[in-house]
């Protein structure tokens, strides 16, 4: 298998420099070369370009230049489009020549630059994905199964969270708060998927992945659902195969322009925000951006607070029009109360879950988790001619964080009522480091074939320190008692223990390919060669592995808006594979092989997008750790726990459905279970894992007479019925019922609804969040964090545009 992979990733390889050489000829056809500018003379991106008449079309480059290639002789109706600007035709007719130059200067059109859709602009990538995918496609030519929710959105939905913007897409849901402090969130039932920050792991922790987020200096939140090995390499977090979430972030668009936004709200909510850009040069060359925001809030539980600090500079120079060089700079100060809002009355079988009044909190006053993240990236683009480009990016994350909280677990006496209450405190320095570099070709021919594909490189560094001061039993509380003590005795005391350090590197080789076979089909190869190696302080000597992951797909197009396709692709995880069982043999490594079908397609001139996917997912080689019967005990071995299949159907609606009509609307589909496992019963599914999502918003905006710039949305977003627990037919080191079916977190659906109107230079929103008061919960219950969602709430912000 070894030689065969060695073999593919050399022909994959070996091709560019083919196709370099083959585009040496690109002009002894009858082609078309061509550049679009803006009115400042500015290359214009991502501008569609079609043959009007015929199945020819491209799209511009970041140095705005298209190329038509292997035309039959004739004369053609060139037209350029780009959402905001007006469109233009030119007549070309090949008359003894070969090549035909030609550009378009692209003026705005006032009626049209506010239709940037809810997924970003109709014929450009969004920024930054090919961050996280490698490639210069829209998400709709894309194998893999791609979600954005744009800035548009997070605005007109007041998105504080990275959950606020991802419930937005169908089968993402949050997996637990973790006590209101943290956002870990579940794609296609995998828990913990990894989320970035342009691209660059924050939080490396495998089982959750979630560092929180400011969403004022968000330009989209792009989700790919599914494996993204290809790109992402070795997944040894629990949600690697699930999907990636990338957060994106704001930089300059070479604009001058600010804005200002305050917005106050339910349980003291204020928060003053500002986004500031300007071009810094009369040649347009530099330009710097500004985000920043301060937030503070009570919350409708007693004795909780939080406030934060954000800011997020960065400067784009762009020395010539075949060359940009971005740097960006991301800081967070967060600092908050933990909580958990319920506790269950009954045994892990029955749901009885107390709905505490809001004044009782059952934590101490002192409990706090301050969240230190700061994130800066340096990106270099660099057309080398209409086919090649080079891409190299570096991005570093520095995430610190102080936990001092409070724990409300141990059943006391049989009485659920009765808890155990304790204090702990933990340090946590985590530093990541991500550089890609990547060699680009688009719209290449050998022949009849259109190639597009991607040669790549990447390095990330992972260094982890953590300090634990223990815990420390405190009291027993009564939770239904009317008053709980929330003041620290002063005899408590937290001594730090050993810090533990630990830090991994990995690099990757990959190689991607589109190939267009004819207007109909497209063949899509992927393969990645992986190496990692892991230590820390518990080890001797590093612990190293390597993985190959293939991708393969096919996308047929009956008519040029819709695409069929299929793909394969795999995620090896590394993680457990050292692991010893009793025998002396390594638990080996657990690998997840993922078939997809589907539509994806583009209405109404790309202003709707419809996408329906069918996935069937078989995670092998799962383990466990065992434990000394009767206790929490590590026996220091592990034991293989069988399969976890996933099969599901996403539905998903978004864009323009009427000129002044946008919607966002969203059904997921998943049968999740275990299978062939001695560890979890069998038909079993995870924990947090509903069978039912479900999302939708509608937005109507008034565009003329006397209530222009009026508009009013509202949303409805449903959550299914899920396990707390898995069911486990062994110990698994939290106390968990063995051999006891979990009980189901009830189902809940939430309504909210925005209003805004705009006079001038200001445009008011009001924000009405559960409009009916729904109460529901997430949950890691066996860690004992239950925390519900917010209650009914309101919020109003002014913003004023100069």
């Amino acid at each position: 298998m070894k030689k065969i992979c060695v073999f593919l990733l050399t022909v994959v390889f070996a091709l560019p420099l083919l196709l370099m050489a083959n585009d040496e000829m690109a002009d002894k056809t009858p082609t078309i070369r061509g550049v679009v500018f803006d009115e400042t003379n500015n290359p214009l991106p991502g501008v569609s370009v079609c043959l009007e008449g015929t199945s020819w079309g491209t799209t511009t480059r970041n140095d705005g230049r298209f190329l038509l290639k292997d035309l039959p002789r004739g004369s053609y109706q060139v037209k350029v489009s780009f959402v905001g600007y007006t469109s233009q035709t030119k007549t070309v007719a090949f008359t003894g020549r070969n090549t035909i130059n030609i550009s378009f200067t692209l003026v705005p059109d006032e009626n049209l630059l506010s239709t940037v859709e809810v997924f970003g602009e109709r014929y450009s990538q969004p920024k930054k994905l090919d961050v996280i995918t490698r490639m210069p496609l829209r998400p709709s030519e894309q194998i893999q199964s791609i979600s954005v929710i744009s800035a548009k959105s997070i605005t007109e939905q007041g998105a504080l969270t990275v959950t606020d913007a991802a419930k937005n897409v169908p089968g993402v849901t949050l997996f637990g708060s973790y006590g209101g402090v943290r956002e870990s969130m579940s794609i296609r039932g995998y828990r913990g998927v990894p989320i970035l920050k342009n691209g660059v792991r924050v939080d490396s922790d495998f089982r959750s992945g979630s560092a929180l987020t400011e969403m004022q200096g968000v330009e989209s939140v792009q989700v790919i659902k599914g494996s993204a090995a290809v790109t992402q390499g070795i997944g040894n977090d629990l949600g690697s195969a699930g999907g990636i979430i990338n957060v994106v972030t704001k930089t300059p668009k070479f604009e001058n322009e600010a804005e200002v936004t305050v917005r106050a709200g339910s349980w003291g909510l204020i928060r003053p925000t500002f986004d500031v850009q300007t071009v810094l040069d009369k040649n347009k060359t530099f330009a710097f951006r500004m985000n920043g925001a301060y937030e503070r809030a009570d919350s409708y539980r007693a004795m909780i607070h939080s406030n934060r600090v954000y800011v997020n500079p960065s400067i784009e120079w762009r020395p010539d029009e075949k060359t940009a060089i971005t740097f960006e700079m991301d800081y967070l100060n967060d600092n908050r109360t933990p909580y958990t809002s319920s506790v269950n009355l009954s045994a892990d079988t029955t749901e009885n879950l107390y709905k505490m009044p809001y004044n009782k909190f059952l934590g101490f006053e002192n409990d706090n988790v301050e969240n230190k993240t700061l994130t800066y990236a340096a990106r270099i683009t660099r057309q080398l001619n209409d086919n090649f480009s080079l891409r190299a990016a570096y991005f570093n994350s520095s995430y610190k964080v102080d936990n001092t909280s409070t724990s409300v677990g141990t059943v006391v006496n049989k009485e659920y009522n009765r808890r155990r209450r304790t204090i702990s405190r933990s340090l946590r320095d985590d530093q990541n480091a991500t550089f890609q570099l990547d060699f680009i070709g688009k719209d290449v021919y050998t022949g009849s074939l259109k190639h597009t594909f991607q040669v790549g490189f990447d390095y990330k560094q992972t260094d982890l320190s953590t300090i634990s001061y223990g815990s420390v039993d405190v009291d027993t509380i009564n939770v239904l008692a009317p008053e709980i003590p929330n003041k620290l005795p002063r005899t408590i005391v937290l001594h730090a223990e050993t810090p533990v350090a630990s830090n991994s590197s990995s690099y990757g080789f990959m190689a991607q390919e589109v190939m267009t076979l004819n207007k109909y089909l497209k063949a899509i190869m992927g393969l990645r060669y992986s190496y990692i190696s892991s230590l820390d302080n518990s080890t001797v000597g590093a612990v190293t592995g390597d993985a190959w992951n293939p991708m393969l797909g096919v996308m047929v197009t009956p008519i040029r808006n819709i695409n069929l396709f299929g793909s394969y692709t795999t995620t090896t995880s590394l993680r457990s594979a050292s692991n010893k069982m009793e025998n002396g043999e390594d638990i080996g490594p657990s690998n997840t092989r993922q078939f997809e079908v589907g539509i994806k397609s583009d209405w109404l001139n790309n202003r709707v997008r419809f996408n329906l996917t069918y996935f069937d997912i078989n995670t092998n080689n799962l383990s466990y750790a065992t434990y000394e019967e009767g206790t929490t005990q590590k026996t220091g071995y592990f034991d293989k726990a069988g399969d976890l299949k996933r099969k599901g159907v996403e539905v998903e609606l978004s864009g323009s459905v009427l000129e002044d009509l946008q919607v966002m609307l969203g059904y997921a589909y998943l049968d999740a279970r275990y299978e062939n496992s001695p560890a979890f019963q069998n038909g079993s599914a995870p924990m947090n894992t509903p069978k039912h999502t479900a999302n939708g918003w509608i937005q109507y905006a008034v565009r003329k007479g006397w209530l222009k710039r009026l508009s009013a949305g509202i949303g409805v977003y449903y959550v299914g019925a899920r396990p707390v627990n898995d069911y486990s037919l062994v110990p698994d080191g939290h106390g968990s019922m063995k051999g006891a079916k979990p009980f189901d977190m009830p189902a809940y659906t939430t309504v909210n609804a925005q209003l805004a109107y705009g006079i001038g230079s200001f445009t008011t929103r009001v924000y009405m969040n559960n409009l009916f008061d729904t109460l529901g919960y997430n949950s890691y219950y066996r860690g004992g964090y239950i925390n519900q969602i917010d209650p009914r709430n309101f919020s109003a912000a002014v913003t004023y545009r100069f």
